[in-house]
């Protein structure tokens, strides 16, 4: 279809007679010496920085471990880092298991640890898992240390330094160097990645400069959105204006709202939300996917990432980091955000340090004679507990070595500690006392009544546990426009599935909301809904501002949905849905990402391309469970089971520890009428996937009708441990202890999902049955 295209457009050039006319000059990088000529004193404080150190080439000035034949053994492998020939190596196990030399290439960071990059075939790069602990030798340091200390990994695990998920090209490459472009070439599975500076340079947030290289020296020919925006797709002009009062109670009011130039930004070409200072850093600061490298794109946030929410696994419920999630979510939910408050408020953007040392950065917006003092932080001045960081932004270690502060800025709630089981800046430091203590200590000092700017999480956590009202407490959180708009989402999430006629006319409303976040995590509750409903809630999203939404859109839509489709529609959709296919081939290098398309095809029936797909995931990575699972399905669909059969077992002999393959080998085992092996798939199912209540159930169902009654009761209330609100637990449990003549533990169990499901007649039914045993057993 190009070539047609190129074609036309010559034949179209040689009969009107004349040269095609002058395409706009397109800004291209020019790397950051450029810069250093006017913009010295910023240069200077860049050139100091983590930026400018994020990847450098191996040599005597960059790398700082010891490559003076120093050992390191884990299990049975015992790496050796020496010199020779003026390079640095490493003798380790490399892809087939083996001990062989690999020539370090490159460093990667600063401190507080500096891991290297080391050149595998197909143009590779991957992060060595052995890394040096670059701290001063009194605060540990100055030593080699693994990684995954918990985990053996040998070679062919996606985690060992030579598997797929330590691949520079597409981990880490984009966050550690400038204009970065991946070239993954699918046909032959190799990257021939390139930058235009190695490190991350100033155009890496600014943009590419030449376009204001010709603004500075007068060059001429920029337009007149170019010369207002000196030539850069956007400037960073937030914090422009603005200064911040002190009210009466010593806290700071920005003096213009958060948002106030955001006709002006897209007056300029920018096509960003007022937040765009902070959506260029959450490009590398935020835990997200990317679908797409160009520059543009890259600086319109939401046209090439898709950020994560306060998902379960990655933020505790009431959004405190867990996982390695970085600033953007935390500092997204926090009354800082809220106020208007921007990245460089509080950090030199040159030098990547604070503006202010200690409390001092705090105070340029809190009187330091209100809150850097006793009365209001209630310990001795000048200790750690004084700080404001330390109570407010506590920290969690990763990568070994590395603290972290949430961003979020948080009012320590032990509280929550008790009722939700997160963690608390109280007992971080005071670890030799409990959560009670600290409720009675905050309490003493009249702070017990101050609930902070995380509302949401009462209803993230109750959704978390399968706690009763979770629908109606999400629903709350997402209608709330006071709450903040990454915790909308998170909700909105929560709610994906099947979700009731409610929930998907809130949802519908919530496409039209401001903030992308919002609009995409409605997208997916409504991909559950009728294709009707579909169609009138996300056509008009085709045409979002935004590609993220409008990708999201199209792929909700893909399948039967899109047979209704309007001409008017139609267009839009086969461009959005483009684009979605565009952003996964763009990790294509990625199982996911080939599942996704997999997924895709079957929506749309294709199911020769989607056998294609999922093929494609496994070739990627063999213990990539999902694809698969898929591949199985599909089996089963054309008729083979046996063939389904087959993939399951070679799927599991790659990635023996995984639950759901057992379980989808049980599954096909069970439709062969084999229930004896059957049983032996579900046990494991159930014991490698232990918050799996779903799995234990049916493995639980499978006991009890094969005649092991009393096991299936121990396989439920061991489940039942861990998911305590689980429904499908609870009613087998109630159901199986009733018939085994337990009806006190029956009585128990339906009440506790009695308090999940007041309404349902069912179940008040069988209480009143069991409570009238319990009177006349003999009945």
């Amino acid at each position: 279809m190009r070539s047609g295209f190129l074609l036309s457009f010559f034949v179209l050039l040689a009969f009107l007679g004349r040269a095609p006319v002058r395409a706009e000059t397109r800004a291209q990088f020019v790397g950051s010496e450029s810069c250093s000529a006017c913009h010295r004193s910023e240069y200077n404080a860049w050139r100091k920085s983590h930026h400018a150190g994020a990847m450098q080439v191996a040599d005597d000035k960059t790398v700082l471990g010891d490559f003076r034949d120093a050992h390191f053994r884990k299990g049975d492998v015992e790496s050796i880092f020496f010199r020779r020939d003026g390079k640095f190596f490493v003798r380790t196990d490399g892809p087939d298991g083996g001990l062989a030399d690999f020539e370090i290439k490159y460093t990667f960071g600063l401190t507080p640890l500096q891991q290297y990059l080391i050149e595998l075939p197909g143009g590779r790069l991957q992060a060595f898992g052995v890394a040096w602990d670059s701290r001063p030798a009194d605060q540990g340091g100055q030593r080699w240390f693994d990684l995954y200390p918990e985990r053996k990994l040998a070679a062919g695990d996606p985690l060992h330094w030579t598997g797929i998920d330590q691949n520079w090209n597409f981990q880490c490459a984009w966050c550690h160097s400038t204009d970065l472009k991946k070239n993954y070439d699918p046909a032959k599975a190799t990257f021939a990645t390139r930058w235009s500076e190695i490190s991350v340079g100033c155009e890496a947030c600014h943009g590419p400069a030449s376009r204001h290289l010709d603004w500075a020296k007068q060059r001429g020919g920029l337009s007149d959105a170019e010369k207002k925006s000196r030539g850069f797709a956007l400037r960073f002009d937030q914090r422009a204006g603005v200064t911040w009062a002190a009210n009466p109670e010593g806290t700071a009011t920005r003096s213009k709202p958060p948002g106030e130039r955001k006709e002006e930004s897209r007056a300029v070409g920018a096509r960003q939300s007022e937040r765009k200072e902070e959506l260029v850093c959450a490009g590398c600061h935020a835990r997200r996917s990317q679908f797409s490298d160009a520059p543009k794109d890259a600086q319109h946030f939401y046209d090439a990432f898709h950020p994560s929410t306060l998902a379960p696994g990655l933020y505790y419920p009431d959004g405190q980091q867990r996982d390695e999630v970085y600033n953007f979510a935390s500092f997204a939910q926090s009354r800082m955000h809220a106020a208007g408050v921007t990245c460089s408020d509080c950090h030199d953007p040159h030098s990547g340090k604070l503006r202010l040392a200690g409390n001092e950065v705090c105070g340029q917006c809190h009187a330091a004679k209100v809150f850097d003092a006793p009365a209001h932080h209630h310990h001795p001045q000048g200790s750690p507990g004084a700080q404001c960081a330390t109570c407010h932004m506590p920290t969690t270690t990763y990568m070994g070595v590395h603290a972290r502060q949430d961003h979020s800025m948080r009012i320590p709630r032990p509280d929550r500690t008790l009722s939700m089981g997160t963690p608390n800046a109280c007992n971080k430091c005071h670890t030799d006392k409990d959560a009670r203590w600290a409720v009675a200590a905050l309490k003493g000092w009249g702070m017990g009544a101050k609930p902070g700017a995380q509302g949401f999480a009462e209803a993230l956590a109750l959704a978390d546990a399968d706690g009763a009202g979770a629908g109606e407490a999400l629903a709350g959180v997402a209608k709330d426009e006071s709450q903040p708009a990454i915790a909308r989402a998170s909700a909105l999430q929560r709610l994906t599935g099947t979700p009731a006629p409610e929930v998907l006319a809130m949802a519908e409303q919530l496409t039209k909301a401001d903030d992308p976040m919002i609009r995409e995590a409605a997208v997916e509750v409504l991909a559950s809904a009728d294709p009707a409903t579909k169609k009138r809630a996300l056509t008009p999203l085709l045409r979002d501002e935004t590609a993220l939404v409008r990708m999201q859109a199209a792929r909700a839509l893909a399948g039967p949905a899109e047979a209704d489709l309007t001409p008017a529609d139609l267009a839009p959709f086969e461009k959005a849905l483009d684009e979605y296919v565009a952003g996964q081939m763009f990790t294509a290098e990625r199982p996911e990402s080939r599942s996704n398309l997999g997924g895709l095809n079957l929506a749309r029936g294709r199911l020769d391309a989607a056998q294609a797909e999922f093929a494609k995931s496994l070739e990627l990575d063999k213990t990539f469970a999902p694809a698969a699972i898929q591949l199985a399905e599909i089996a089963r669909v054309r008729g083979d089971e046996k063939g389904a059969e087959a993939i399951l077992s070679k799927a599991l002999a790659d990635n023996p520890q995984s639950g759901p393959l057992n379980y989808a080998l049980a599954m096909s085992l069970i439709r062969q009428k084999r229930v004896p092996d059957a049983l032996v798939r579900l046990e494991q199912s159930a014991r490698l996937a232990p918050d799996d209540a779903h799995a234990a159930y049916v493995y639980a169902v499978a006991l009890h009708d094969t005649g092991a009654p009393a096991k299936a009761i121990e396989v439920l209330r061991a489940a039942l441990t861990r998911r305590p609100n689980d429904r499908e637990t609870l009613s087998a449990l109630a159901s199986y202890e009733a018939q085994a003549s337990d009806y006190a533990s029956a009585l128990g169990h339906v009440q506790a999902l009695v308090k999940l499901e007041p309404d349902n007649p069912q179940l008040l039914r069988f209480e009143q049955a069991l409570r009238a045993k319990l009177v006349r057993p003999d009945k």
